[in-house]
């Protein structure tokens, strides 16, 4: 699963992967400080099973904070976009390209409005974020229907040749973005096209693939600078009908370096933090750090993590799984107790875990045991947030 994080240059991408990862970046104040995109690995919190069972937990492919596992996501920090950046301006169709194994979308919007839509500052108030919205969007779509539009005379080829339905061809061309069959159909039914695909005109083709946009790469707004932006900016971006999350992406980066300096006590996603006792702060940071406590309380924390556990858990409708290999001592071969957690999609079965374990296992699957209720269940058993499962293969 890869969540990206895109939106215009200068409205604070780079500074929420950074601190949703910890990563080095180059953040500055002028637009396209990132041109190739920057990789990383944020977290989604999860309560760990280990204090509801009293055990004590060795996490192997996650973390676990204070009983709270910490699961890892592959994030991407996409450059600036810019208006038709889908016809190459601004080295558009290479950042639209990075996009493409996305599962999901956080679109960093300046909530303050002190950015126009280029990305140049001005003063908070003086433009209308709702626009950054509507223009992302656009040039999403207009980039797909170009890549439909580019193999058009192939598309019609196949549908006469094979007689293939629509959404099967349409399928393939634009299987390089994660794009399903079923997505396509879901679109098709919305947005009905003529049989034969020469007849397919632009404006047909933009509403199918805005349909295709919202299914295959879903979008959370993240109303960065929240702490400076009129009330009336986020009520109009909340009202676009994605999730739309308060966001304060410089004051979580500040305090995953507080963190990890030892001067404050503070847990990614949590309302609060609390200052150390005896850390050497100047008026000028204590006094930061105290707006940075009014807004968090204001807003239930910085927004940050709430963008990538809302895109994972609400907008993908992820579970967490913790697979074993003995379901009484909660352990794999090596002993580690509860070791992994797996994000699945929901309705993910039984099987479905084994094969993403491994092939050979999926493969071999007989059946698995659910470990908190010692019970057999078959393949077709229908996971659950939380659940922990051993698969039974055959040798």
């Amino acid at each position: 699963m890869q969540i990206g994080i895109v939106g215009k240059p200068n409205v604070g991408k780079s500074t929420m992967f950074g601190a949703a990862t910890m990563a080095p970046v180059e953040i500055a104040d002028y637009p396209f400080t990132t041109i190739d995109p920057n990789k990383g690995v944020g977290y989604v919190r999860y309560p760990c099973p280990c204090r509801e069972l009293g055990v004590q937990c060795d996490p192997h492919n996650s973390l676990c904070i204070n009983g709270t596992r910490m699961i890892p996501v592959d994030l991407l920090d996409v450059a600036g976009l810019v208006p038709d950046a889908w016809q190459g301006r601004g080295l558009g169709n290479k950042f639209l390209d990075d996009l493409r194994q996305a599962d999901a979308l956080v679109n960093v919007v300046d909530a303050s409005g002190s950015t126009n839509i280029e990305g140049v500052s001005g003063r908070p108030g003086q433009f209308d974020p709702s626009d950054d919205v509507m223009f992302l969007r656009h040039e999403i779509d207009c980039w797909m229907r170009e890549i439909l539009k580019d193999g058009l005379g192939k598309i019609a080829r196949a549908a006469r040749m094979k007689g293939s339905k629509p959404e099967e061809v349409l399928a393939e061309r634009l299987a390089g973005l994660k794009v399903t069959e079923g997505q396509i159909k879901s679109a098709l039914e919305k947005v009905p096209l003529p049989d034969d695909p020469t007849q397919w005109d632009d404006e047909r083709l933009l509403a199918l693939c805005a349909e295709i946009r919202r299914a295959s790469k879903p979008m959370i707004i993240a109303m960065n600078k929240a702490d400076i932006a009129p009330a009336k900016n986020l009520e109009k971006l909340s009202g676009f009908g994605e999730e739309a999350v308060p966001t304060m992406a410089e004051a979580e980066l500040a305090l995953r370096r507080a963190e990890k300096s030892g001067i404050i006590q503070y847990v990614p996603g949590d309302e609060k933090f609390r200052i150390k006792e005896g850390s050497p702060l100047s008026d000028v940071q204590r006094r930061a750090l105290d707006r940075m406590a009014t807004n968090m309380g204001k807003y239930g924390g910085t927004g940050v993590q709430r963008c990538l556990e809302d895109a994972v858990f609400k907008t993908l409708g992820y579970i967490p799984v913790f697979p074993v290999e003995d379901e009484n001592r909660l352990a794999d071969h090596f002993g580690r107790v509860l070791p992994d957690c797996h994000l699945v999609p929901g309705g993910s079965t039984a099987k479905d875990l084994a094969y993403r374990i491994h092939t050979d296992l999926g493969d071999r699957f007989i059946r698995a045991v659910n470990a908190r209720t010692k019970r057999t269940v078959g393949a077709d058993y229908v996971l659950q947030p939380g659940d922990i499962i051993r698969i039974v293969a055959s040798k």
